[in-house]
């Protein structure tokens, strides 16, 4: 099983830049977007080879949103979890062996104004996901909007604090 997981930063640019050609080449059993930042018929996304498609967009345009592309039929779909319902952060595919998860979670923002926010939404998903893993695996992919170890940036040093590198964030991740 192939799966792939791309922040697109806008699947409407994105589709003007080959996104179409670039996932046919993949060969993937599943290909996870986030940040496509569009509402429902805002664009056709023209891949045959993945006649089932998984949109949940944020109530807001232009913000946020998460899509799957896949040929392989869910027993159940669910879109976003718990309170959690209006930014379009979560699609939950549910599979005989497993749930293939895709989320989007929230940028603490600058000045990290959103860090309660987003604290609450990764304890949220950690005991979604974990009432989920209970029944069976969990396979969890996305964008997390942190970069977890100092290695995973260029300064360090000069970004510790900001959002995405915040020791709130890193510590959730761990």
């Amino acid at each position: 099983m192939k799966l792939i997981s791309w922040n697109v930063n806008g699947l409407r640019a994105c589709l003007k830049k080959g996104f179409e050609d670039t996932v046919k080449g993949l060969g993937a059993d599943f290909v996870c977007i986030q940040e496509t930042k569009m509402q429902p018929g805002q664009a056709e996304v023209d891949l045959p080879e993945f006649p089932l498609q998984y949109f949940c967009s944020a109530e807001k345009k232009g913000y946020s949103g998460t899509a799957v592309f896949t040929a392989r039929e869910p027993l159940d779909v669910q879109y976003n979890f718990g309170t959690h319902t209006d930014e379009g952060r979560g699609i939950f595919l549910e599979y005989e062996d497993f749930y293939l998860v895709n989320v989007y979670v929230p940028n603490a923002q600058p000045g990290l104004k959103r860090i309660d926010y987003r604290m609450q939404w990764e304890d949220d998903l950690r005991a979604h996901l974990k009432k989920l893993d209970r029944k069976k695996p969990v396979i969890l992919c996305g964008d997390m909007n942190v970069a977890h170890e100092e290695i995973d940036l260029k300064n360090p040093k000069s970004n510790r604090g900001n959002a995405g590198f915040s020791d709130q964030e890193r510590g959730k991740m761990t």
